[in-house]
């Protein structure tokens, strides 16, 4: 899987200049079965890496502008009745897709950022009494500034328990910036751009995923790592079983991307910081932590030999 993995992030990387470990941590996440959330400043490039991905993917995708005034129908879809057929008809909403883009999701009020609770953890959605699946695979990649908080409604832990990923992509550096200056990754590039596989292929790639190997050791260290969060008297809440899920999962992904059936505790230690940073909080201040501190704090917990 290994040159497939490079022959996917080469392709990528030419649209989204300059954001090459952002990408290998967006696709571990997607091919993990997980939701990613992408939190960063303005006019950063979070929508363009997320049509890239989808298209790169050969994924249906359907983009969502949240609004304060936005309903949960919006997202799911309503029932409009049929003069002529006397009866009610269900319109889908754009959340029946692959690929849902929830851009800037932080400001739609709380009640319309629950509507996306079920589909993300069950793969469906219940609206009017009803029950529906939704295409596989589904994936929600939601966006949100951290600076703009006027107006806004900062995301539940609930919610953000629900991204197995959140991560920033950050300002180019000086070379990558000149390149998108000079018209290099451009839309015409992205419009250009054919896809890398059919969704065939990536439910093919999340099923062996699921089969890498994870040692009674890898285990161990996980739960040496959720335990101390439990424990540290530097974290607010200590991480859940669905956290340490994600963890292994995100391990597992990471490895089997980078070309081994197996996974080491290096692994999980790349991941470890995007998987588990929006969902501590600092004891004293409430916060969330930063990705450097957190690897800082990890590394007091022994690494199995």
């Amino acid at each position: 899987m290994n040159e497939q993995f490079e022959s996917i992030v080469k392709q990528i990387s030419s649209v989204l200049i300059g954001k090459e470990p952002q990408i290998r941590l967006a696709l571990t996440c997607l091919f993990a079965r997980g939701h990613l959330l992408i939190e960063d400043l303005p006019g950063i490039g979070k929508t363009t890496m997320v049509k890239v991905l989808a298209k790169c993917l050969g994924l249906d995708f359907h983009r969502m502008q949240f609004t304060s005034d936005m309903l949960p129908g919006d997202i799911l879809g309503v029932s409009i009745f049929d003069q002529n057929a006397a009866t009610f008809h269900f319109h889908p909403g754009p959340i029946f897709t692959q690929v849902l883009l929830a851009d800037e999701i932080n400001r739609a009020t709380p009640k319309t950022q629950s509507a996306l609770l079920e589909a993300m953890e069950e793969q469906q959605v219940t609206t009017e009494g009803e029950t529906r699946a939704l295409k596989q695979p589904f994936f929600v990649i939601a966006t949100q500034n951290p600076l703009e908080h006027s107006g806004t409604f900062p995301l539940p832990e609930s919610q953000l328990d629900r991204f197995l990923m959140c991560i920033e992509l950050g300002y180019p550096d000086r070379a990558a910036e000149k390149r998108i200056l000079k018209g290099e990754g451009a839309q015409a590039v992205l419009d250009a751009m054919g896809t890398c596989m059919m969704h065939d292929d990536v439910f093919c790639i999340q099923a062996k995923i699921s089969e890498v190997h994870v040692s009674d050791t890898f285990i161990d260290y996980l739960q040496d790592i959720i335990h101390f969060t439990r424990a540290s008297p530097q974290f607010h809440v200590g991480l859940s079983p669905r956290a340490g899920l994600a963890l292994q999962q995100a391990s597992r992904s990471w490895a089997y991307l980078h070309g081994r059936d197996y996974t080491v505790p290096e692994d999980l230690q790349i991941v470890l910081p995007w998987v588990v940073g929006h969902r501590l909080r600092s004891r004293t201040e409430g916060l969330e932590i930063s990705r450097n501190k957190l690897e800082e704090v990890f590394s007091q917990v022994p690494v199995p030999l």
